[in-house]
């Protein structure tokens, strides 16, 4: 296990205009804050209550970017988790605080990004550095609501809601939720797209202090495992990384919560009393029990509070006078958070495909220096290897032989022989008993004492009597006067034997005998172990009675001829999602295959555009140093004295050298712009060609759907090809083109913000598709309320 170290609490300033400067006062190393309150005059001159407070923390951000407090806070955590740390980042604070911005930000603007993309972000930016690894990423999305557990991914047509409720469960790994959904991301654009789906679906409400209220607890989690492209190494590292959004703590007096948004509130505050007491219980080294199980937010982070990771709180507070008395409550909950130690440790784990292979190679070694081994000692030479077919029938030969008596002693070698030799004896047992018993049923038949229909077949037919014993059988001796075995009279039948068997099998039918009676059943006995010589040739020709029946019995052929089974028209339409995906895989087949190759061909024209507009970017960036480096020569130069030779300028080699760059760089611009305006031109014919198809694609899907739901099943025979009606004449609702707008909006701020921020094209994608997706369900969801009504 690793060393044991403090959580680190960091405190976040909302910025205001109304800032308490006389209340709050911030230390000269930003790593104290303390507060200042005035004495109550109404409570007497004699008045010990406290008014100054003092919070030491490892750091405080006042009027601090995203950037910065990203820095501070989390950056360090996400490294450490690929190098196979766990990690968690907490924002705790009062209600309207700013801890859902800090963790998430502003999805609207790149810049301000919280600290859960830019997490991501420097995930997938660190697997592109370490090339050696094969790291995978999955991420999950958990909100605790009112004490319940939901999944803020389910809505992913993929997933689905669960049947059962999600439940925290415990193991020797550690704690993880049953039912929860993780999912794997094997770029940055997917993790966003799953983050702005699951802020899509948290719930969130209005009071006074907050217009957009988180009204639950949400856990993002990223988890890492990397293993080793060499394939000696069997060892591989886990780690995951838990991001914790609290809702924030209400004063219902200040926030004036009424309704639903009181019973949100009260259980938020009672989650976070539980929080607490479990973080006063990890502070006191006395305490021997954690109480971790009071509520599902604190069982769910009991591997991150005072466990297996690095730690770190970030509390969110306000800056004005009228809130100093929950910014003292939060105050106190970092310092609080202060005395919890963790331990972090490598989750190392192994492979077990790797450790078999490498096992396998160190048992190839042995055996070479085991023969090595035994040349140098004069033995003879013993294979290791496993004995094959040749050499398990000799030992196998050798033991039958030995049993037989002709053979005294069997040649043993090696161990690996002994055990050969002792499974052979078992093998040759085996067989022997299956020989005996073959024996015996071939010429003795065995009726089971349960088995009552075959009992009373028997004795109705006069073969036993009701004891058991043959008719006609002395006790102790070894003959009767019952009926005599066929075999005793070879080369006839017994007509009697005959009459005998037709009227045992007409007697099991009425007995309704659960097994078919064979020829060879009808000598026999009611004891289990007591056996009666039966007929070798009429077991032969007898056949049993059901398969006699059944054999007789030939399937009729059906009269009547199969009908072309048609599909009943629904009573109702179904969902037009359900039907549009319909009309692509069958009339609209044709127009959604060039509908998709002709999108292929546009995303394949706008990657080109993105690469050819980050090369430009990379050129520029590269032209301003080099004509940095260049300004800086020359000024070198006029400071040391200009040189002149028949009225030339001589200048050193460095000078000359970035001249020339600066020119091969400047024509490798010019020739990258003319290709980036080539590119926008085929993009923007493209695009006019996928608008084309997206248009006849719904208006087609419109024509088929009316057609096929709502005009009279009498009617149909009229839109058949054949008839006089072309599809399209029925009148129809146009559907709306969704995505357009969001498109052209996608393309106007992507040419914007490329230049500024090329990193910042997965953030955009992810949020324009997640926009689409919104608008798609808003879209389909008021043309099925129109429908109904």
């Amino acid at each position: 296990m690793g060393t044991r170290k403090k959580v680190h609490a960091f405190v976040r300033v909302k910025p205001t205009d109304d800032f308490a400067h006389e209340m709050i006062k911030y230390g000269d190393d930003n790593k104290s804050i303390d507060i200042h309150l005035k004495k109550d005059l109404q409570r007497g001159v004699v008045n010990n209550k406290q008014t100054d407070w003092s919070f030491k923390l490892d750091g405080v951000l006042h009027n601090a970017s995203q950037d910065l407090v990203y820095e501070t806070v989390a950056k360090d955590v996400v490294a450490q988790a690929l190098n196979g740390y766990n990690g968690t980042i907490m924002c705790y604070g009062q209600t309207g605080a700013g801890k859902t911005y800090t963790m998430t930000g502003a999805t609207e603007n790149y810049k301000h990004r919280g600290i859960l993309p830019r997490a991501l972000q420097q995930v997938f930016r660190m697997i592109a550095e370490r090339p050696t690894h094969a790291i995978t990423v999955r991420v999950s999305y958990l909100e605790i609501y009112n004490e319940s557990l939901f999944d803020l991914l389910s809505t992913l047509p993929y997933v689905g809601p669960s049947v059962t409720p999600m439940t925290i469960v415990e193991n020797p790994q550690g704690v993880f939720v049953k039912g929860l959904s993780v999912h794997l991301t094997s770029q940055e654009e997917d993790a966003f797209s799953l983050l702005f789906e699951g802020e899509t679906n948290r719930i969130i409400a209005s009071h006074t202090m907050n217009k957009n209220s988180s009204r639950s607890h949400c856990i993002f989690t990223i988890y890492v495992e990397a293993h080793s492209r060499t394939l000696s190494d069997e060892k591989y590292i886990t780690s995951k990384i838990n991001l914790v959004d609290l809702a924030g703590s209400e004063r219902l007096g200040k926030s004036g919560s009424e309704g639903r948004v009181l019973k949100e509130a009260t259980y938020i505050n009672k989650s976070l009393s539980f929080l607490e007491q479990a973080i006063i219980a990890l502070g006191d080294q006395k305490r021997d029990h954690i109480p971790f199980r009071q509520c599902k937010l604190t069982h769910a982070l009991k591997d991150s509070l005072g466990g297996n990771c690095n730690m770190v709180l970030l509390t969110n507070i306000y800056g004005e006078a009228a809130q100093l008395e929950e910014t003292l409550s939060s105050l106190r909950f970092a310092s609080r958070m202060k005395l919890v130690t963790t331990e972090p440790a490598i989750n190392e784990k192994y492979d077990a495909e790797r450790m078999v292979k490498n096992l396998e190679k160190e048992l190839v070694l042995l055996k070479q220096e085991l023969a090595i081994h035994d040349s140098l000692a004069n033995r003879t030479l013993v294979n290791y290897d496993p004995m094959d077919e040749i050499q398990i029938a000799e030992i196998n030969s050798q033991v039958r032989r030995y049993l037989e008596g002709t053979l005294d002693e069997i040649d043993i070698i090696n161990l690996r022989q002994i055990q050969e030799v002792f499974n052979q004896f078992r093998v040759v047992l085996s067989q022997q008993e299956q020989e005996v018993e073959a024996t015996l049923r071939r010429k003795y038949t065995l009726i089971d004492k349960n088995d009552f229909a075959a009992i009373s077949a028997v004795q109705k037919a006069g073969l036993v009597d009701v004891d058991g014993h043959l008719v006609g059988e002395p006790d102790g001796q070894g003959f009767g006067l019952g009926v005599t075995p066929y075999s005793t009279k070879p080369g006839k039948k017994s007509k009697s034997k005959k009459m005998f068997k037709e009227q045992l099998g007409s007697l099991a039918r009425k007995e309704g005998a659960g097994s078919p009676v064979s020829g060879k059943d009808l000598e026999v006995s009611t004891s289990k172990t007591q056996l009666t010589p039966s007929s070798k040739e009429g077991d032969v020709k007898e056949l049993p009675l059901r398969d006699r029946e059944t054999s007789s019995i030939e399937p009729l052929p059906s009269d009547s001829p199969k009908e072309e089974s048609r599909p009943p028209r629904p009573s109702t339409p179904p969902p037009k999602p359900v039907a549009f995906e319909d009309f692509k895989n069958e009339r609209g087949s044709e127009i959604n295959r060039i509908f998709k190759e002709n999108k292929s061909i546009l995303n394949e024209r706008r990657k080109r555009a993105s690469e050819t507009t980050q090369r430009i970017n990379a050129i520029k960036r590269e032209m301003d140093m080099t004509e940095g480096a260049l300004n800086f020569q020359r000024s070198l130069r006029e400071k040391q004295g200009e040189y002149e030779n028949k009225g030339l300028m001589i200048i050193d080699e460095e000078e000359f050298l970035l001249i020339l760059k600066l020119k091969d760089l400047k024509k490798q611009y010019r020739a990258e712009y003319q290709d980036l305006r080539d590119l926008r031109a085929e993009v923007q014919y493209c695009q006019h060609l996928v608008d084309q198809c997206r248009h006849r694609l719904l208006t087609e899907f419109d024509i088929w759907y009316n057609e096929s739901f709502f005009i009279p099943e009498d009617m149909q025979v009229s839109l058949k090809p054949a008839s006089g009606i072309r599809p399209g004449m029925v009148p129809i609702s146009r559907l709306v083109a969704l995505g357009e707008d969001d498109q052209d909006k996608f393309s106007q701020l992507q040419q914007m913000m490329l230049p500024e921020g090329p990193d910042s094209i997965s953030f955009y994608n992810a949020k324009v598709k997640t926009e689409q997706k919104r608008n798609y369900l808003k879209t389909m969801m008021g043309l099925q309320q129109g429908h109904r009504k």
